[in-house]
């Protein structure tokens, strides 16, 4: 039985993943909320595991894709930055683009090959 093969696009920036699935939904979250926490807590994460991964995202672009505002401030929380909208519009993007991939022989070999679940460890 053929078990559907998912392709998963992860930018890399060295050693770091700089943009991936978890990250841009962060984002979407970010966006929606106003908040790093209120998106991690959106997302089952804990806020320093948020704050981290916008931390990386902010290291591995030319321009912050993520900035926040103090408490305090007249608007506090966090937002995306144009950078961030954009980044994040254009991972979006390679992602609907793989779902059109042409799924010839090598897709098909693959598919054919691959477990629906990892065998257990021996």
């Amino acid at each position: 039985m053929n078990h559907p093969l998912k392709i998963s696009i992860r930018i890399m920036c060295g050693d770091e993943i700089a943009m991936g699935p978890g990250k841009a939904d962060l984002l979407d979250a970010i966006a929606a909320s106003g908040s790093i926490s209120a998106a991690g807590r959106a997302m089952g994460m804990s806020y320093r595991r948020a704050w981290l991964l916008v931390d990386a995202m902010n290291r591995c672009w030319a321009q912050p894709l993520v900035e926040t505002m103090p408490s305090g401030a007249a608007r506090s929380g966090a937002r995306l930055t144009l950078a961030g909208e954009q980044v994040l519009g254009y991972y979006r993007r390679l992602q609907m683009d793989a779902k059109t991939i042409d799924k010839g022989e090598e897709w098909q070999a693959l598919e054919a090959a691959l477990l629906p679940a990892p065998k257990d460890h021996q």
